[in-house]
């Protein structure tokens, strides 16, 4: 039996000031109020990312070998314990090995930062592909969908497309989550892919029409209707910190997930398309941003001071929530029956420690 105890301690049911977590076999057997005197952190559930290409000079879609244990250490440093290596747009003949190699690194042994699943952003996109490569985008090929490999787990998806109701159903069938992104699609076409089995729309307000009071479109149907998540950059660049807000208010911490869309500084897509990482996000030489640099504890900090959002609901979207669109249940949430995934976080919000499995291991 292991007991953690902090000054805060982050539950489903709000912040217990201060806090202990009893932990044994991995997992979490008791939560209740702490002690008097006890570390000044913050205890959280360790932090889940649905969208990561790559981190510092790795891509995810070029890592091999010892890259995968290097990411690893890189996810931990920002208090991550589960993620989604994301592919973006490419050629079709081209996804297979990259996706044999994440199936790789999901089954090594040991305590590391778990692989929930590949993300794939992409081929099949629509009118908002910001730094996708234009000349790859492609009607669907339900062929190719339908041999996607297990290692799958999520895909973003543009409404628009001819057939996109039938393959959203598909994807869903096979147990794949689907998210809607890149898109023009009209509130209609939207609403047409929730009721397929749409769950999520990616990096809410970026690479998607905008919001008109008589054309929502897409935004209009994430902001609108509980059946969609969101996800959100929250490096305050992709997002002003008042649309943050106006997100959190729209659709509760429930129904938002923080991604980092982090890149890889040396990827070779990006180095083709010219992208310069001299400001507080990449950007092509046009001024389009492409990808993010910011990290899943800076981004719950700027949640907390620069958008005014409570540390609860920060703290769910960047574990709770994300958990909840793969339909992991037992993660994501410091509670009784889940995983000992707990991050520690000073009054700055920079991780303190990590535990996977109730095992410190950062």
């Amino acid at each position: 039996m292991n007991r953690l105890t902090a000054a805060r301690v982050v539950t489903p049911y709000g912040v217990l000031t201060p806090g202990a977590i009893e932990i044994e076999d991995g997992r979490i057997v008791l939560v209740e109020r702490g002690p008097r005197h006890v570390p000044d952190v913050t205890l959280a559930p360790a932090f889940i990312d649905l969208q990561v290409n790559g981190i510092g000079p790795i891509d995810v879609a070029a890592a091999e070998g010892t890259d995968w244990d290097d990411l690893d250490r890189r996810l931990l440093e920002q208090g991550v314990a589960a993620w989604c290596p994301t592919l973006v747009t490419a050629p079709l003949d081209s996804y297979a090995a990259p996706l044999e190699r994440i199936a790789k690194a999901a089954e090594r042994p040991g305590l590391r930062p778990a692989i929930l699943g590949a993300h794939l952003e992409g081929p099949f996109l629509g009118g908002a592909p910001g730094a996708h490569r234009r000349h790859l985008l492609r009607p669907f090929d339900t062929a190719w969908l339908d041999a996607l490999p297990a290692i799958v787990r999520l895909v973003t998806l543009a409404p628009e497309l001819e057939g996109a109701t039938d393959v959203v159903q598909a994807l869903r069938t096979s147990g794949i989550t689907v998210a809607l992104g890149h898109s023009t699609a009209t509130y209609e076409q939207a609403e047409a892919a929730m009721a397929a089995g749409a769950e999520l729309v990616t990096h809410c307000f970026n690479g998607m029409g905008g919001l008109h009071h008589r054309e929502p479109g897409l935004i209009g149907a994430a902001l609108s209707d509980d059946r969609l998540a969101v996800s959100v950059i929250a490096d305050l660049v992709h997002v002003h910190p008042a649309v943050l807000a106006m997100v959190f208010r729209a659709k509760g911490a429930d129904r938002v997930a923080v991604v980092t869309d982090a890149v890889a500084r040396d990827a070779a897509d990006l180095r083709e398309l010219g992208v310069r990482f001299e400001g507080p996000a990449p950007m092509l030489p046009d001024g389009t941003i492409a990808g993010s640099a910011v990290t899943m504890d800076a981004a719950v900090a700027n949640l907390v001071r620069d958008a005014g959002v409570p540390l609860a609901d920060a703290i769910r979207a960047a574990s709770t929530t994300p958990a909840d669109v793969l339909g992991e249940t037992d993660r994501g949430r410091i509670a009784p029956a889940c995983r000992a995934d707990i991050v520690a976080l000073d009054d700055d919000f920079a991780v303190t420690g990590v535990w996977l499995g109730g095992e410190q291991v950062s």
